[in-house]
């Protein structure tokens, strides 16, 4: 049996490993030498991994399956996709020596205390559940483990005397060990590199004591995942818990990964070492894959342990959030029982450890630092040492956080699951993240903006999870969630104006963020910014684009001697660490430190943020205004000076523009040369073809004519031969100027066209007659493949039957000379006819088919390959189709013979265009 003096000492042995471990890392942090690499940086980022995540997960898993995963899938996306948002924020926070995420937030808009202090109520309201959280696991494993070999469910906290209270004694040796480890350095921007390597080293000890319990449970109990999972599928009673139906609502899932995916970024513990912590920006290279591999190894075992509970005990008999302790126990395995409790002390001091020194900075910064420097008497007496008050301050908080969340733990807590009072906590700090994201991308957010956002969205998360966690504790009415306030249906905490459907998780997140954002955007739009705010704004949405974040330098316009400035720093960051923050600074800048000359905007700068690494940015600017004479530059200054920065920009970016106008330009104009170069090319091609095409005739008409008249003995038979060639070249004449006149007139806009309904398959066997004898002539068959039923076209007849004969009759001289085949087709394709024209001679080579309906192509032949014509039909065959709202193009591989096709719309269909 583990007697209870023994589980003391062992978790009392262990804290003090962990202090060891912190004062090792600090020490050597003090010598100038590091401790903190990429793996402990990474593994200090699993913080994250609560007593939730230890105890919590098997509970939600034997109660919803899979459902748990949404927790652990946000952080791993936040880290594996959106990596350059905390890049971002690591960066800015450097510069900018940010202290917490209020101090974030608070100098994002134009360092406002009230924005800080509003972030700072909402952070402690939020997390006091959080911290509950670990004092419950931690008290409740503890009574569980005591009782070993025995199996028992812990007594309610009401029934337990409060002196007797484990879990109050667990808050004050966690408040002792937390002023111990965080309030050694009176700069919170300052790195607890000692802190850190003590957690990374808990992230170590709690990972392989769940797995060690969940090696144990798989194949001690039973034979591997096989074994396991076939003897839950035996038991007719036991739940399904792997399948996806298990998880319920779809929406839920999506809600869980958007909560988590904030909560890793915005959880102040989380913030604190992500952000804060960060020694070396490119440690997050290597974070980004290595705390997702952490997230998945951890939960490897989850489910495996959630079976094996429900399979040895009956339901309801023991809290499925101790199955990691009651199954090592009821194998009577003490000694793994007991790792795995220290496993559960680990997750949870390392969560309630950064926690508090987050809060602990916050409230000292942004509650009640604000508040003290307003007294008259403090004031007064800034020429005193005030860096014990602010280590006081530091440790009262930390007490008071503590004793919060034991409060919330005893009289509110024990109502909910571990994972449940988590999801409140999650769903509080997500209210961070709208002014964040936003902050750092949209230059256009306002103090106001923030302040109406956080304010509404915190007010939502109130009511729809806080006040009704009060109700079901008694501390409020039941009437409230199930009546809705003042007894109002559509004000039900839980289904808010009639929203019905939703788990309460999934309902507070919607609402809330609903009121955040939109408050957010829309008061932002409506308000102006200060010029503070706007100096701040472009500071970090263009951090990236700064060397030094240092622009805000030059607001500083007063005048202060370096030994007052000096002075006043020294007072709350300590002399010594004043004396080496200014010798470097003069040794950066190559300047001597002179106490008695005036301290130029530079160093009054660099002396506010030194104190805001003390007091946060907001207080560090109001106490450095109160001896600078002068204080900051005045309002015209201001924007004088940002007019100038904006000038300058807006210079830049108009040269690029015109930069660009001039490229595009120069681009247009060469085209446009190259375009007239074609142009009187085509001119010249076309009057040379048309020359050429009437010369042709002529000259074949004068030869022949020459000789009927030279040479009257001329048989009667030859006579008739060279009059029928004079009336075919004078036809064909005809057609050559009826068409030039055609084209002309197309060009000109003048042709009359007679438009009306026509049966398409009656048009093509006109076309087809009229091309009978051209085709027998030259031995050409034809196949007329036509559609059974085609809709009708709104056309001129003749233009129709132009189209058609043109496109045969080019056919006709492109042939196979032996063995002739022309395939005229017709169908519907939608809302247009389709007719093609196909024939098999030698095809057309890829470099006429773009230019096959020019006006210029000459006449070619089967020798040349080139496409035949007069080079004019199918240049008036493109302007017909076109002015039936159509289009003509032509598809041919050579060799294979050339398909002339062309649409027009039908009147029976809606009119689109034409078919690519």
């Amino acid at each position: 049996m583990l007697q209870g003096w023994f589980i003391l000492v062992v978790s009392f042995a262990y804290l003090c490993l962990l202090f060891g471990i912190a004062y090792y890392g600090d020490k050597r942090a003090d010598q100038g030498r590091t401790v903190i690499n990429a793996y402990v940086y990474a593994l200090s980022l699993a913080v994250y991994c609560t007593s939730w995540t230890f105890y919590g997960s098997v509970g939600r898993a034997a109660s919803d399956g899979i459902g748990f995963l949404p927790i652990y899938l946000g952080p791993t996306l936040t880290f594996v996709l959106w990596w350059f948002i905390l890049r971002k924020i690591i960066r800015i926070s450097k510069l900018n020596r940010i202290t917490s995420i209020a101090d974030f937030v608070s100098s994002r808009y134009g360092k406002s205390a009230l924005l800080s202090g509003l972030v700072t109520v909402i952070a402690v309201i939020g997390i006091v559940p959080y911290i509950s959280l670990q004092l419950k696991a931690v008290s409740n494993s503890f009574t569980v483990l005591l009782q070993y070999p025995a199996v028992t469910v812990p007594l309610l906290p009401e029934d337990v005397p409060f002196l007797q209270d484990t879990a109050l004694w667990v808050a004050m040796v966690m408040a002792a060990f937390t002023i111990l480890f965080g309030t050694r350095h009176i700069d919170a921007s300052e790195h607890h590199q000692g802190m850190v390597l003590a957690i990374a080293f808990e992230s170590i000890v709690k990972l392989l004591a769940f797995l060690a319990v969940g090696v144990f449970v798989t194949f001690g109990l039973y034979n591997g995942f096989g074994d396991l999972f076939a003897a839950a599928r035996a038991d007719p009673s036991f739940p399904s818990l792997a399948t996806i139906e298990s998880v319920g609502r779809y929406g839920g899932w999506v809600s869980l990964t958007i909560l988590s995916m904030a909560a890793v970024v915005c959880l102040p513990r989380q913030f604190q070492v992500t952000v804060v912590e960060n020694v070396r920006e490119s440690h997050l290279a290597k974070a980004v894959w290595l705390f997702p591999l952490y997230l998945l190894v951890i939960n490897i075992f989850v489910l495996p342990i959630a079976y094996a509970g429900l399979l040895h005990f009956p339901a309801g008999t023991v809290d499925a959030d101790t199955y990691v302790l009651t199954l090592p126990m009821v194998a009577h395995q003490q000694w793994l029982a007991l790792f795995a409790f220290i496993g559960g002390l680990s997750a949870a001091t390392g969560m309630v450890i950064v926690a508090a020194i987050a809060l602990s900075t916050m409230v000292c910064n942004d509650l009640v630092m604000p508040v003290l420097l307003r007294l008259p008497w403090l004031r007064l007496n800034l020429r005193g040492d005030l860096s014990g008050l602010l280590l006081a301050i530091r440790r009262g908080s930390i007490i008071f956080v503590m004793l919060l969340g034991y409060t919330y733990f005893r009289y509110i807590g024990e109502t909910y699951a571990l994972v449940t009072i988590g999801l409140v906590s999650f769903a509080a700090a997500a209210q961070f993240a709208p002014v964040i994201v936003g902050g750092i991308f949209w230059k256009g957010g306002t103090r106001s903006g923030a302040l109406s956002g956080l304010s509404l969205g915190f007010l939502m998360w109130a009511y729809t999870l806080l006040l009704p966690s009060m109700a079901q504790s008694g501390w409020l009415t039941m009437d409230f969630v199930d009546q809705g306030a003042f007894g109002i249906a559509l004000l039900k905490p839980y289904a808010l104006l009639g929203l019905d459907g939703f788990d309460r998780i999934t309902h507070s997140l919607f609402w809330s963020m609903l009121a955040n954002i939109g408050g957010y955007v829309a008061v932002s739009l409506m308000s102006g910014q200060s010029a503070i705010e706007r100096v701040q704004a472009v500071a970090f949405v263009d951090v990236f684009r700064r060397a030094d974040g240092q622009d805000n330098t030059r607001l500083w316009h007063g005048t202060v001697s370096v030994g007052e400035l000096f002075d006043l720093v020294g007072r709350f960051v300590g002399r010594d660490r004043a004396t080496a923050a200014f010798a470097q600074h003069a040794q950066r800048r190559g300047v001597p430190f002179d106490r008695r000359r005036d301290a130029d905007a530079a160093l009054i700068a660099h002396g506010e943020r030194l104190l805001a690494g003390a007091i946060g940015g907001a207080s560090a600017r109001a106490v450095v205004a109160s001896v600078v004479r002068g204080e900051v530059l005045d309002i015209e200054r201001v924007m004088e000076i940002l007019d100038e920065a904006s000038q300058v920009r807006e210079y830049s970016h108009r040269l690029e523009q015109k930069s660009r106008q001039l490229e595009i330009a120069t681009a247009e104009l060469r085209a446009a040369n190259a375009r007239l170069q074609e142009v009187d090319r085509l001119k010249d091609d076309f009057l040379a073809t048309v020359s050429h095409e009437l010369r042709t005739p002529l000259t074949s008409i004068r030869s022949f004519s020459e000789i009927l008249f030279d040479t009257p003995e001329i048989d009667f038979d030859q006579r008739q031969r060279f009059l029928d060639i004079i009336i075919k070249e004078s036809e064909r004449l005809t057609r050559l100027i009826n068409q030039i006149l055609d084209l002309a007139k197309m060009e000109a806009g003048r042709m009359e066209w007679q438009m009306s309904q026509l049966d398409p398959q009656e048009v093509i066997e006109q076309a087809l007659a009229a091309t009978r004898g051209l085709t027998q002539e030259n031995a050409i068959s034809v196949e007329a493949r036509l559609a059974a039923r085609l809709p009708t076209i709104l056309a001129d007849r003749d233009r129709v039957i132009q189209v058609i004969v043109n496109l045969i009759s080019n056919a006709v001289k492109s042939c196979d000379p032996a063995n002739g085949r022309i395939i005229v087709e017709a169908k519907a394709n939608g809302a247009w006819l389709e007719v093609s024209v196909a024939d098999n001679g030698p095809g057309i080579p890829a470099e006429y088919t773009d230019l096959i309906f020019e006006k210029f192509l000459q006449a070619g032949s089967r020798e040349t390959g080139k496409p035949s014509g007069t080079g004019l039909g199918l240049a008036i065959c493109r302007q017909i189709i076109r002015h039936f709202g159509g289009r003509i193009w032509v598809e041919s591989l050579p060799g294979e013979g050339a398909t002339f096709r062309f649409t027009v719309p039908v009147t029976t269909a809606h009119l689109e265009p034409a078919p690519a």
